[in-house]
């Protein structure tokens, strides 16, 4: 089969490479679609894997095509999503069913090998079953979508809630669409892209929610739209010293700030910056991964309901489209930024 494999750091290769066989409790994955998520770039170009040679690749649907020992046969030719943690489910907090948090956990693409391939072998406890309208590339977003959501839940805005989102890749753009989705009116999201622009405004974010930090001090924008009083919800997703400090200083009274994005470097506040946390009586949360469990309030499932309701389109944030054997163009793509881009997705 042909798989994008990664030799080490910088050494990214499409190869013929032998079609993996399922294990105990595995199942086979015919690859339909995938996206490619922005830790993916600096895993391919300047850091490495966990372990190599490594297929890479988290975001990814298909089609289940064979069954390993244990596995359960019914589940062949069914049409799935893929949870890319694999939980050691022996820690303590994978007892408490808390896998994201996971102290000894595997990680397809990353840790072991992924979707960026024609088939793959996961584990069947990774699976989720599709329903009939929800497409391939939307599937292959349930991880990103998943991710939104958790950060969503560690905050709980109310509809009356005004909510700022900082930083609108992949995650951010989603969690504007779930927060108007859940009837979230005042909705401020600060970007840098035409392409975030024109994203969020299909979601509901009108031009006097929506912040353009090339053009405007988003600091400066937001408590003018709050009238001074700043937001009930901040979602950091950046990971920059800088905005993690306009967060916490617009931030209302009594005021919920989430950290979402990656660091980029050294996160450090100023002593007037911390007073600010105590003196307003800030929460500041942090999220990681998503919820898997099998169980209806999981994250996952409740990402399937929303998408089953057409509350969330997340197709609308596809820029480019690349078949299997293009797409290193969507790597280099990532990591030069020749041109703006939202998820970038490859298909077999």
């Amino acid at each position: 089969m042909k798989a994008y494999v990664l030799h080490g750091a910088g050494d990214i290769r499409l190869e013929d490479v032998k079609k993996p066989v399922p294990g105990k409790q595995e199942v086979l994955v015919a690859v339909r679609a995938g996206g490619i998520c922005g830790s993916d770039i600096p895993r391919i170009y300047r850091t490495g894997a966990h372990r190599h040679p490594l297929i890479v690749g988290h975001e990814f649907s298909g089609v289940v095509c064979e069954t390993g020992e244990g596995s359960d046969s019914s589940w062949i030719g069914k049409r799935v999503g893929i949870f890319p943690l694999i939980p050691c489910r022996t820690c303590v907090p994978c007892q408490k069913k808390q896998y994201e948090m996971c102290q000894n956990y595997g990680y397809l693409g990353s840790r072991q090998d992924g979707g960026f391939a024609e088939y793959v072998t996961v584990p069947q406890e990774n699976l989720i079953a599709l329903p009939k309208e929800v497409s391939f590339e939307a599937a292959a977003m349930l991880e990103p979508m998943a991710v939104a959501v958790h950060a969503m839940r560690r905050a709980m805005p109310k509809t009356a809630d005004r909510v700022a989102v900082c930083g609108l890749g992949t995650i951010g753009m989603l969690l504007v669409q779930f927060l108007k989705g859940a009837g979230i009116s005042e909705v401020f999201a600060i970007g840098n892209k035409e392409f975030q622009s024109k994203t969020v405004a299909k979601a509901g974010v009108s031009g006097a929610f929506y912040c353009d930090s090339r053009t405007r001090d988003a600091e400066e924008w937001l408590m003018e739209r709050t009238a001074g009083e700043g937001v009930d919800v901040f979602f950091e997703c950046v990971g920059k010293n800088e905005t993690l400090v306009q967060a916490v200083n617009t931030a209302a009274a009594a005021g919920r700030i989430v950290l979402v994005g990656n660091p980029a470097s050294d996160m450090m506040l100023a002593r007037d910056v911390y007073w600010k946390i105590l003196r307003r009586q800030l929460t500041v949360v942090g999220t990681w991964n998503s919820s898997f469990t099998h169980e209806e309030d999981d994250d996952w499932h409740a990402v399937l309901r929303w998408l089953s309701e057409k509350r969330v389109a997340p197709e609308a944030l596809i820029s480019h489209r690349f078949g299997l054997e293009e797409l290193e163009k969507g790597f280099l793509l990532m990591r030069d930024k020749t041109e703006e881009y939202g998820k970038v997705m490859t298909f077999t």
